[in-house]
């Protein structure tokens, strides 16, 4: 089933993908900013605080999944079929450029678009801000392997959607996982790629130096995690005798 999903990702016409692209760009935005306001206000040690916090956040993964998107970090999972020989390396690069270009635009979006709300002006902006300082700093090392686990979250969260038919069900398998790896303060790109912008919006002094180098990192990280913690994982236990 996972080797056939990524078979039909990496054979969808050019602008279905990128569409199904800004779209999941925009759904992980808006659970990013519902993750900002609910913890405005709030400890952001404290663990509760912060279980609460990532199944507010897990909205954008049950938008994606049950709404239909194309996420890069869930995208990983096409490595098993580029494995198997069912889809080439072109095939696979081209998705993967093409879904990460459309994840930017729609966080971009959504981004601007919160700018011209004045909720950034208030408390919820003073949060965005130290939201994305804190990444900013975080030493590129411990962004990798925190990236590395989160996509393996996500796309464990992705692999046990596709065991159910119902929405419920769905909603169910993904919303754990990702609590887990927002409890834990692991790094997600595409939320990133929302976080950072969030913060400049409401007056972050980040430079874009910063912001690159966290975003390269992070997405080496959720390559990695995705693609060789899950998608060689299952293959290598499921591959024919």
């Amino acid at each position: 089933m996972v080797e056939a999903a990524g078979v039909a990702k990496a054979r969808l016409p050019l602008i279905s993908m990128l569409t199904l692209a800004v779209l999941a760009g925009a759904f992980i935005a808006l659970g990013a900013a519902a993750y900002t306001m609910v913890m405005t206000g709030a400890d952001p040690g404290f663990g509760p605080h912060r279980f609460l916090g990532g199944v507010v956040f897990s909205l954008g993964l049950v938008l994606v999944v049950v709404g239909g998107a194309e996420l890069f970090t869930g995208n990983a999972l096409m490595t098993m079929a580029a494995v198997d020989g069912k889809i080439g390396l072109r095939e696979l690069s081209r998705a993967w450029a093409v879904v990460y270009a459309g994840n930017l635009a729609g966080a971009l979006a959504i981004a601007a678009l919160f700018a011209g709300t004045g909720l950034l002006n208030g408390p919820m902006g003073e949060t965005a801000r130290a939201i994305a300082e804190a990444k900013a700093a975080l030493d590129p090392a411990a962004a990798f392997f925190r990236a590395i686990l989160c996509n393996v979250l996500v796309c464990l969260a992705v692999w046990l959607s596709l065991a159910s038919r119902s929405a419920s069900g769905k909603l169910m398998a993904v919303v754990l996982p990702v609590a887990a790896f927002v409890l834990l303060g692991l790094e997600h790109s595409i939320a990133n790629m929302f976080f950072f912008p969030q913060a400049q919006f409401a007056g972050a002094d980040i430079g874009l130096g910063a912001i690159l180098s966290n975003l390269a990192v992070v997405t080496l990280g959720n390559i990695v995690g995705g693609a060789g913690g899950v998608a060689l994982s299952y293959r290598l236990a499921y591959r024919p005798a």
